[in-house]
């Protein structure tokens, strides 16, 4: 799943490889993330981290997403 477009080129490889490839828009609310945590907590469901920031570093973690990493980037407080 990608939360950007996927050019139908990257679709076709994907296919030819029988995976799938859908873009995906949610909005976040209370009982989501809840069920998202409990499927973490469960070890269902592992985001892939790409790097973690503390937050005085938040510029760096920025000037990273402007590369458009594989992963979220994480700040930590």
């Amino acid at each position: 799943m990608s939360l950007l477009a996927v050019p139908d080129a990257v679709k076709a490889k994907a296919k030819e490889r029988n995976v799938r490839v859908e873009r995906v828009s949610v909005v976040p609310d209370r009982e989501g993330l809840v069920e998202l945590a409990g499927l973490v907590d469960a070890g269902k469901l592992a985001p892939h981290v790409a790097k973690a920031f503390p937050l005085d570093q938040a510029g760096a973690a920025h000037a990273l997403l402007a590369t458009w990493p594989i992963g979220k980037v994480v700040l930590t407080v």
